[in-house]
């Protein structure tokens, strides 16, 4: 009897193993919904942040696709993103920064040890504007068309595979 009981706890533990690794192979594991799509983007309440362009209501509104970027210098994936960032803002895809929650000065040695892609950006310190927007957590990247509307939304981080299936077909939506 005894024998049996010590094989109860591995059997259990690789059924749980195997069901979280089968639940996360799924193609919409980390989907998540948002009420935005198909809105228009909320009022953009940021404060300055460095010496660039402060993002503005009027810089979501302009012509062409463009992405909004939720981010924070102690976010990991946020650092993993943001080589795909930086390769996005190179092609000449305007990408708007919104720091989360975090410390002007740790967000900008972030930007000056990984680059600034981008065109505009501003903090969200008390994650305000971050809530009118649904967002969950950083990194979330919204895709906005050249009127402003919300076209798509991904919540974690930019990879080749969620650049090909998410971001690359909401951008030529939007671009249309």
């Amino acid at each position: 009897m005894a024998r049996w009981l010590m094989v109860v706890p591995p059997v259990a533990f690789a059924a749980l193993a195997a069901t979280f690794w089968f639940g996360m192979q799924r193609e919409d594991a980390d989907s998540l919904p948002s009420t935005m799509i198909g809105r228009a983007a909320p009022e953009v309440r940021v404060t300055p942040l460095g010496a660039g362009p402060a993002l503005t209501d009027a810089m979501l509104r302009e012509g062409g696709a463009k992405l909004v970027n939720y981010w924070a210098s102690w976010c990991a994936p946020c650092r993993a993103e943001h080589p795909m960032l930086q390769a996005l803002a190179d092609e000449g895809i305007p990408i708007y920064g919104v720091n989360y929650k975090d410390d002007p000065a740790k967000a900008l040695g972030f930007l000056a040890e990984l680059g600034n892609p981008f065109a505009g950006m501003g903090a969200d310190a008390t994650g305000r504007m971050a809530l009118d927007w649904g967002v969950y957590g950083v990194p979330e990247t919204y895709v906005i068309d050249g009127s402003g509307k919300v076209i798509a939304r991904l919540a974690g981080p930019i990879t080749r595979q969620e650049l090909d299936r998410t971001i690359r077909p909401a951008l030529a939506e939007a671009a249309r």
